[in-house]
């Protein structure tokens, strides 16, 4: 199995922590490549930069995605999510939308745990594009962005299991998703503190990448993520513009 790990942030040391991360959990057969957004924010933390990365990810998906089994978009949040599946001839799977989805199967309310104050309403309105508003019992940030939590994981420690206990205990969260790129692997390292199951983002999503991918889903004749019609393109890197206007997958 061959699973392609896109990050839409910009930085090549977040695609290595998570790539490193990925190898650690991944299952024998799944053979990873991982490449970083061409363009963008170094660490996505706004709705311009997320914007942005939409756009560097599906460029990311026309130019490395040919052989892939399924497709992993690291970044928490999933910019352009929904353009990649549309897109996609195999599953496409975002860490924010198979985060939740684990969360909420393991029952209640869930919250969400966080660097960068400015994703707490871009994740509520992502939660609620997903269907899962009504299961969401708070979003707690931290101070430090993702990226400034990358580069000083052990200093963060601290922070973030506090951050999880004060879910459970204020919000009344049944489980907490730690959610970001720069964050991956440190949920088990902090599980043992929050009285609550921890969700690691990079885990719940590589793990349903790889279910996806074993399934052989064929992708749909019909419906808003049905191969997409040819459009004529203007300005686009080579390989987007091909399969835009070729249309299909």
């Amino acid at each position: 199995m061959k699973l392609l790990i896109i990050n839409p942030n910009t930085s090549d040391a977040i695609t290595a922590r998570v790539l490193g991360e990925a190898r650690r959990i991944a299952s024998r057969d799944t053979e990873l490549k991982a490449v970083t957004g061409r363009f963008g924010a170094r660490y996505v933390a706004s709705r311009a930069a997320y914007a942005i990365a939409g756009h560097a990810a599906l460029e990311a998906y026309a130019e490395h995605a040919a052989d892939a089994d399924a497709v992993l978009l690291a970044c928490f949040g999933d910019p352009g999510l929904f353009a990649l599946k549309e897109l996609a001839r195999q599953p496409v799977v975002g860490m924010a939308e198979a985060s939740c989805l684990t969360a909420a199967a393991l029952g209640g309310r869930f919250s969400i745990v966080t660097g960068g104050e400015r994703w707490a309403p871009m994740l509520e309105e992502f939660v609620a594009s997903i269907g899962l508003r009504e299961r969401l019992a708070a979003i707690e940030t931290v101070a430090p962005s993702g990226a400034d939590i990358a580069r000083d994981p052990d200093g963060a420690l601290n922070m973030l299991a506090d951050a999880c206990t004060e879910a459970v205990a204020r919000h009344r969260a049944d489980s907490v998703i730690l959610a970001g790129a720069g964050l991956v692997g440190l949920a088990a390292r902090i599980a043992h503190r929050v009285p609550a199951p921890l969700v690691d983002c990079l885990a719940a999503s590589l793990r349903m990448a790889e279910t996806l991918a074993r399934a052989n889903v064929a992708k749909p004749e019909r419906g808003s993520f049905a191969a997409t019609p040819p459009v004529e393109t203007v300005g686009l890197a080579p390989a987007l513009a091909a399969m835009l206007e070729k249309g299909g997958v």
